[in-house]
């Protein structure tokens, strides 16, 4: 695994930012006018998932539910089964967290060809409160057999992994947040889902990030390389399932240590995921940053971020720990 010359990860004050949800809606409008399968299906949130780019462009093919989460998926699994390619899109805590059992009987048991979209993911949805921030749909996603399980870490990936669900055969559940994180990624950047993207090569110590994470992963790896002369190795684990375990395994033998960085909670998500498999067949002293067992709360995101330990601050402060620097 090579460092890909068309990433940016250098990143300033400067470095262009872009909406998430927006790479994902105009791209599957994108696929749309290739692919006349794909349906788009919405429980009542067309806008704030941007599925409206999709409903303008082929009204036909666009579904409206309804505030109906469970209804999203049965829906979706019929239209599967006649041979279409539904995108069905709500926000995460709804669905998957009100569709599961939909999710895991009619789509993941029937291993059905439905596109998963939870948007509005995580802690950075703010003012929205705990009931809407969702932190576990990782971990009840990832244990389903049959499901891709896929986190984009900004718009233009977001876009290259909406057009590789698309062609991929089977359950997908693509998490995305509402945020606008650094284009760590070009429009040229390689995608391919399970293969794990290496953004930055080191030698003490690996960050294992995912999602709007690794922006914050490589602003930490850059102090730690200024201030302290550390070497951190960054990968960009935007597939969660399956796993790139080869990765995995290469950057362990390299570094010795490993610090997973997500906006989920630390039960079930990337490190529970990236634990299982180390501990197994490469056993190395490992930490993992994310939600600590809780709910969140209504605030300003990047106050919640703080308060949570999701800070950029935070994981110097623990790969200071783990490589024992004061």
């Amino acid at each position: 695994m090579k460092v890909n010359s068309s990433l940016q990860t250098t990143i300033t004050e400067k470095s262009e930012r872009g909406s998430i949800r927006d790479g994902f809606g105009k791209a599957l409008a994108e696929l749309g006018a290739t692919n006349e399968q794909i349906v788009a299906v919405s429980a009542d949130l067309t806008e704030s998932t941007r599925l409206n780019y999709f409903q303008e462009a082929f009204p036909k093919r666009f579904v409206q539910v309804g505030v109906a989460e469970q209804n999203l998926i049965g829906v979706s699994a019929g239209l599967a089964l006649a041979g279409k390619i539904p995108f069905a899109a709500s926000f995460a805590v709804f669905s998957p967290g009100r569709s599961w059992d939909q999710v895991r009987v009619s789509v993941c048991y029937s291993n059905l060809n439905v596109k998963i979209i939870g948007g509005h993911a995580g802690l950075t949805v703010g003012p929205d409160g705990a009931t809407h921030q969702a932190l576990e749909d990782i971990a009840i996603t990832r244990v389903l057999p049959n499901i891709t399980v896929i986190v984009p870490c900004d718009e233009n990936q977001t876009a290259a992994a909406t057009k590789a669900i698309a062609k991929h055969v089977g359950p997908c559940y693509l998490r995305l947040s509402r945020a606008k994180p650094v284009k760590i990624t070009t429009l040229d950047t390689p995608f391919e889902i399970g293969k794990a993207q290496l953004l930055k090569e080191g030698s003490d110590i690996t960050f294992v990030a995912t999602g709007i994470m690794v922006e914050h992963a490589l602003l930490a790896a850059q102090e730690l390389q200024a201030k302290h002369n550390v070497s951190v190795e960054v990968i960009n684990m935007h597939t969660i399932k399956p796993l790139d375990t080869q990765a995995l395994l290469t950057t362990a033998k390299k570094t010795g240590t490993v610090i997973t960085i997500e906006e989920h909670q630390k039960i079930g998500g990337l490190g529970s995921s990236v634990a299982e498999f180390l501990s197994q067949e490469y056993p190395v002293p490992m930490q993992i940053i994310g939600i600590q067992d809780t709910f969140g709360e209504s605030g300003d995101a990047d106050d919640l971020m703080e308060k949570y330990g999701l800070t950029v601050q935070e994981i110097v402060n623990q790969a200071k720990q783990k490589l024992h620097i004061s």
